[in-house]
């Protein structure tokens, strides 16, 4: 695959993915958060599903050990069932926009927590990443004059990015190791998580009733935004660096904005833009840093 046609479809990609606050936000009117994360997430899996039956595949889940299982259980629970459980929930209560601005903190968090458990040391120009995007967090805040709701959105966001950062450190430990496929990963991890939101949503807010349309976004979301999604972006990082991926994938921040501001009417006014500017800046200097030295 060329360079160029790599890099249209991990854009294609961060598309994808940023479309789905969109249709998150719009959908959470009546399909209760947890729930709806749950459907998704089970169905992806099951679109999955067909993937592995390839003789080679299959022999690697057959294959994993005890301790595999473990690890991938755990990822499943941190990745599935708390980031996204928790993204949903915070979406109820945020603007898409800033949960997207609290979301990049996944990347400071892992690279601080990197340091503990994956030996390895920031750069000192991520260092300067992070102190950039911390600058442009509080700058996007000040003055910090948030209702209740907004605020119990931000602890329920907070708790997403402990658990996805927990789950990022965990999952290059996974990967690092080197005898698990992406794949196998990917459909053990998410179907361990998925079905356990799944069983939690029904558990807390029952059964929704859900009409054509409910079902529609629900199977877009899982097909198209997850299933499909995840397999064309992996099929991207064969060509593409780490560091290349990362700055593509750094651009949600700004294509959530745009798709907030025509599809959902969330307004940003230009201090909020300029922070914005300033945060995803920062983020890329941590992550690109990052990416270019592993």
């Amino acid at each position: 695959m060329s360079h160029f046609k790599a890099v249209l479809q991990a854009l294609l990609v961060t598309l994808l993915w940023s479309t789905s606050w969109v249709i998150i936000k719009i959908g959470l009117k009546d399909i209760p958060a947890l729930p709806f994360a749950g459907l998704r997430y089970t169905l992806a899996f099951l679109c999955l599903i067909p993937l592995a039956t390839s003789t080679e595949r299959w022999q690697q889940i057959k294959n994993l050990t005890r301790r595999d299982w473990g690890h991938l259980a755990i990822l499943g629970f941190l990745f599935y069932t708390l980031t996204q459980g928790a993204q949903f929930l915070a979406l109820d209560y945020l603007p898409a926009v800033t949960l997207s601005l609290l979301l990049n903190f996944s990347a400071i968090v892992v690279a601080l927590l990197g340091m503990i458990f994956l030996a390895e040391v920031p750069r000192r120009i991520q260092w300067v990443g992070m102190m950039i995007f911390l600058a442009g967090v509080l700058f996007y805040f000040y003055p910090v004059l948030l209702p209740m709701s907004e605020v119990r959105g931000l602890l329920v966001g907070l708790l997403g990015v402990l658990a996805n950062s927990g789950a990022a450190l965990l999952g290059r430990h996974v990967n690092r190791a080197g005898h698990i496929s992406g794949f196998t990963v990917t459909l053990v991890s998410m179907g361990i998580g998925a079905i356990l939101l799944l069983v939690l949503g029904f558990v807390v807010d029952g059964l929704p009733h859900l009409s054509l349309l409910h079902w529609f976004m629900i199977g877009w979301l899982a097909l198209i935004n997850t299933a499909f999604a995840f397999t064309l972006w992996n099929h991207t990082l064969r060509t593409l660096s780490a560091a290349e991926s990362s700055i593509i994938n750094n651009t949600m921040l700004i294509q959530i904005a745009v798709l907030a501001w025509i599809f959902l009417g969330e307004t940003i006014s230009f201090q909020e833009s300029l922070a914005m500017l300033i945060a995803a800046g920062g983020i890329l200097l941590t992550s690109w840093a990052g990416g270019k030295s592993s």
